[in-house]
């Protein structure tokens, strides 16, 4: 049996995405119609945190089929994905970006160091929380926290 064959008789063998509750679905996913460009800023991470956003977006995890899309300009996000406790470094080129991403836009804290500056708290170089400096929508905690966490989020985010 030739290659082609086997794969349309065969078809597809992964089961189907499980339905996000529409009950946890953001109130601006609507607006944003199912599907959503993504920003990261480490804004004075360890660097756990982006492991962790790169493989929800590995073929392991997919967050590409529930929508969720990685972008390298604020300009074409829709959500920044932000990481790490805010240093005084990265305060303005947080907000710089925040305010040049097009409305709606969602701010998702990723890791307990932008929810709550982890075990950075109280450094000498660290501005404080993720939502000390801008306002945050979502917040995923863990240290880091896991792939799977991360898209679920997203699908919060994208109600697919």
């Amino acid at each position: 049996m030739s290659l082609l064959r086997k794969i349309r008789d065969t078809g597809r063998v992964a089961e189907p995405a499980p339905r996000a509750p529409e009950g946890e679905r953001l109130p601006a996913a609507r607006e944003l119609g199912g599907s959503v460009q993504v920003r990261c800023v480490d804004a004075g991470s360890c660097n756990g945190c982006e492991i962790e956003i790169a493989a929800a977006f590995n073929p392991v995890y997919d967050a590409e089929r529930y929508g969720a899309r990685l972008v390298a300009s604020p300009r074409h996000a829709d959500v920044a994905l932000v990481t790490g406790p805010v240093t005084r470094n990265m305060a303005e080129p947080l907000r710089r970006t925040v305010a040049a991403m097009p409305e709606p836009r969602l701010v998702v804290a990723i890791g307990d160091c932008a929810i709550n500056c982890g075990e950075f708290a109280g450094g000498y170089g660290v501005e404080g929380a993720v939502s000390d400096v801008v306002p945050v929508d979502l917040a995923v905690p863990g240290c880091p926290p896991e792939p799977g966490e991360i898209v679920a989020a997203l699908r919060r985010v994208t109600g697919r």
